[in-house]
């Protein structure tokens, strides 16, 4: 989906289409699409690009996305033979003869035209010898890179020898440095330190110019490498784009490969003999050399990088955005018949509107928070939870039955009895009169069959047997269902002889003291014994 941002980005500095096609490894038709949409569009460009993902694919596309040409990824891994074969027989051997080999073993090819087009640009790419040091646009690019040593520190938890990433950027117009130990150079450590970077200079360069390395780009490839899912969320939150360099040609990062060899030189040398104890003071370390390069006169300059840095980067840099950068996962997720869904990496469940019960939506969460799209509408939004097996619920989300069931209460239950019948709401209040050592929750169940069966009994019937659980003591639900269902049977001896189930008192009957002193008597002679 970030694709289409990116389209719209690079549109709005002015690429051609063609070339945006190239970049993006797009069809340049789809492009096109994409371009004549958003200006057909009631909102303005700037307001598309802040959109969230799924709205802007929903607004400008039909759903299905724009992948790389396949034939490209064909004729790509043939180029380099292609141009060798040109080198090693320059006056026997055209390229019509090897576009008809070409076009003789795969099925699905270019014309003549796209494939000569193809290989020309190759040939032009791979003839590229020199660097341009000169003539470069404040705060255009910034180039980033890893050094290839690391940096050590000791672990005080555990006394083990923890070694770090050392992080480098550069901004090719000024020569201005950045640095910074990371642990890893994985996607979130890797993402850490650019958004470091970007809030050190203070600003946004158009296009930032990363190696082949994983964090950011997927799939590595000499003409259309793929970048990364994150990497374009975080391109996109920033308002810039990537371009990744060529594999194994660092002269197409000439700038940045130098400035390793300057932060070798200028931190690492230095730095040699110091023992780090965390992370944090090896940064400390690292940024007060930095401050000294950048601040050191150059041989060649009568000024120093920050100096050139604040005439030429800075007030070309874009506005950083206010809030800072998060990891967006995704996930397809089914709404289920409770109105959650069920986020399994938090093992968490969130609420989503009713309606959408039993379709599925779609689910982007990053560290704070959860939002739910269906059909490119943000439906839900959450902050997130890792709490295993709770629930966040939204009252509005849930159907009208839900508001009974979650304010249900003692008090609730006998006044819906009593829109039944008095004698009934009376029963309730004994069930929970009779059991005040009992959580109130224990009865709702027998309340809910009580009720039910107010409604479906008439109400004669229910009456006398609402009358023999109050008389007798026993307002359990399955007492009033036998006695429905025997049809009161009884119930007129009852009445003639009120005092059928009463007992009179008479010497067999024990009370409380009866065993108390029964109790201390046992005491007394087992002491004597």
């Amino acid at each position: 989906m970030s694709k289409i941002k990116q389209v719209l980005r690079h549109h709005k500095d002015g690429v051609k289409k063609r070339r945006i096609a190239r970049l993006l490894g797009l069809n340049r038709n789809t492009v096109g699409k994409y371009i004549e949409r958003a200006e057909a569009d009631t909102l303005s460009l700037e307001e598309l690009l802040h959109l969230d993902d799924p709205v802007l694919e929903r607004r400008l596309s039909s759903g299905k996305r724009a992948l790389p040409d396949p034939r490209f990824d064909i004729l790509s891994k043939r180029l380099d033979y292609i141009t060798g074969e040109l080198e090693r027989h320059k006056s026997k051997l055209t390229l019509y003869r090897l576009w008809q080999e070409y076009c003789s073993e795969e099925k699905e090819h270019y014309e003549y035209t796209q494939f000569c087009f193809h290989v020309n640009q190759h040939r032009k790419a791979s003839s590229l010898s020199y660097v341009m040091s000169e003539g470069r646009t404040g705060g255009e690019e910034l180039f980033v890179d890893f050094a290839g040593d690391k940096m050590e520190y000791v672990d005080m938890s555990t006394g083990e020898i923890m070694k770090a990433e050392v992080f480098v950027a550069t901004l090719p117009a000024s020569d201005y440095g950045f640095a910074m130990a990371v642990p890893s150079q994985k996607v979130e450590d890797f993402l850490h330190a650019l958004g470091c970077c970007l809030r050190h200079i203070g600003g946004v360069p158009q296009v930032i110019v990363t190696d082949n390395l994983k964090s950011a780009v997927v799939k590595s490839d000499r003409y259309q490498p793929e970048v990364g899912k994150v990497m374009e969320d975080f391109c996109n939150h920033y308002g810039c784009r990537t371009v990744p360099c060529r594999a194994y040609k660092p002269k197409d990062k000439a700038l940045v490969e130098n400035m390793v060899k300057l932060v070798y030189r200028h931190v690492f040398a230095p730095l040699r003999h110091t023992m780090f104890h965390s992370l944090e003071e090896m940064n400390s370390a690292i940024r007060r050399h930095m401050a000294g390069f950048n601040g050191k006169r150059m041989a060649q300059h009568p000024c120093t990088r920050e100096e050139r840095f604040l005439a030429t980067d800075k007030p070309a840099l874009r506005e950083l955005p206010q809030a800072p950068f998060e990891v967006m996962s995704y996930t397809e997720l089914k709404v289920a018949d409770n109105s959650h869904v069920y986020l399994g990496r938090d093992r968490h469940y969130y609420s989503v509107p009713y309606r959408l019960i039993g379709q599925r939506v779609r689910v982007v969460y990053t560290r704070s928070m959860v939002n739910v799209y269906h059909e490119g509408e943000k439906v839900a939004s959450h902050g997130r939870d890792r709490s295993p097996g709770r629930y966040t619920t939204v009252d509005g989300h849930m159907p009208s039955y839900y508001k009974d069931y979650a304010q249900r209460s003692p008090q609730r239950y006998i006044d819906r009895a009593a829109l039944i019948l008095p004698s009934l709401a009376e029963v309730v209040s004994a069930l929970f009169s009779q059991n005040p050592g009992v959580p109130p929750e224990t009865f709702y169940k027998s309340c809910d069959g009580l009720i039910h069966l107010g409604k479906t009994t008439a109400p004669t019937l229910m009456e006398k047997a609402c009358a023999v659980a109050l008389r007798t003591g026993n307002c359990k639900y399955r007492f009033v269902l036998a006695l429905v269902r025997s049809g009161c049977a009884g119930v007129e001896e009852l009445e003639r002889e009120p005092d059928l189930f009463s007992v009179s008192p008479h010497s067999n009957i024990r009370d409380k003291a009866y065993y108390v002193n029964a109790l201390m008597a046992d005491r007394k002679n087992e002491a004597h014994v």
